[in-house]
């Protein structure tokens, strides 16, 4: 049983301009750099639900931080400090009780919109679009594969970045219709390989990374680094190594518990979202503060 603790759902510092009020994080500016504070709050099927889940925000916070200092030997990020005592702002240091553990201060970017997903296994989206193409993204798969199967090697079946609705998948032949061939390249083999890292890793602690997406951003001096959050349960599937069964959908780590709540009540998936009952908002919460403990091996609470 995890302790009680109430999820932050929302910040108003009125003392620093809000950049952003995202689906989970709110973004400050300070001084020439962001600070992402990532809330409790939970989305999906693209709609924010009522109720947050306590612990996500500092668990997206930890882990992100954890994988940037893991993966920068592959690719620079944008992350600057989650240590607030360093940060050089009376106002942050004034609400640091609110802001600590799930702050990040990082540099400003323009961000590149496409969302950089990359498949190992045979899951989600990539499943349905599989059984009915044989493919992903344009990407021939082999026939007679089965739901949650690992893929002969990963694949980059890049979406589009939408700032409402849904993203949409999109073939590497429109990423580089919108940025170009060299970036779209370097964004294909970054990602790729920050995956494939990141899984060996994640499967000697017991947890198979079945998908995740990255974001990358261009800084002032043209070098593009990887941005927002990493490998997180929010941006990934992650699924218990151990229980393991290609087939069938897997259990997992990951908010895939709360879609499969609300794809078993009648809602039609468009706002309001339903309230979520309190043994699937601690459940979900015992599953994020998990999965950073056996990635870290660290506790959080």
């Amino acid at each position: 049983m995890i302790q009680k603790t109430q999820p932050l759902l929302t910040t108003n510092i009125s003392q620093l301009k809000l950049h952003n009020r995202g689906k989970v994080r709110d973004i400050y500016e300070v001084n020439d750099a962001l600070l992402i504070v990532t809330t409790d709050r939970i989305s999906a099927f693209d709609v924010v639900l009522p109720n947050g889940i306590p612990y996500k925000g500092r668990v997206l916070t930890g882990l992100s931080e954890y994988w940037f200092h893991y993966t920068s030997d592959i690719a620079e990020n944008h992350l600057i400090t989650t240590n607030l005592d360093t940060i050089d702002n009376a106002i942050v240091k004034q609400h640091k009780s609110l802001l600590q553990g799930r702050s990040m201060l990082v540099k400003k970017v323009k961000v590149i919109p496409v969302e950089c997903v990359i498949r190992g296994y045979l899951a989600g989206s990539g499943w349905k679009e599989y059984q009915k193409t044989q493919s992903i993204c344009g990407i021939k798969l082999p026939a007679g594969l089965k739901e949650s199967d690992k893929l002969p090697e990963p694949i980059f079946t890049p979406s589009t970045k939408a700032t409402t609705g849904h993203d949409e998948n999109i073939p590497v032949s429109k990423v580089i219709d919108m940025v170009g061939k060299t970036l779209t390249d370097e964004l294909k083999e970054k990602s790729l390989k920050i995956y494939t890292t990141a899984r060996e890793y994640a499967k000697s602690k017991g947890i198979i990374i079945c998908d995740t997406k990255f974001e990358w951003g261009i800084t002032p001096e043209n070098k593009t680094i990887l941005i927002d959050e990493v490998l997180t349960p929010d941006s990934s599937r992650f699924w218990p190594l151990e229980s393991y069964t290609p087939g069938k959908p897997q259990p997992s780590y990951d908010k895939q518990f709360i879609r499969d709540y609300l794809e078993s009540i009648p809602w039609d998936k468009n706002p309001p979202a339903p309230e979520l009952p309190p043994d699937i908002i601690q459940k979900t919460s015992e599953k994020y503060l998990n999965a950073y403990k056996v990635l870290t091996g660290k506790s959080l609470i």
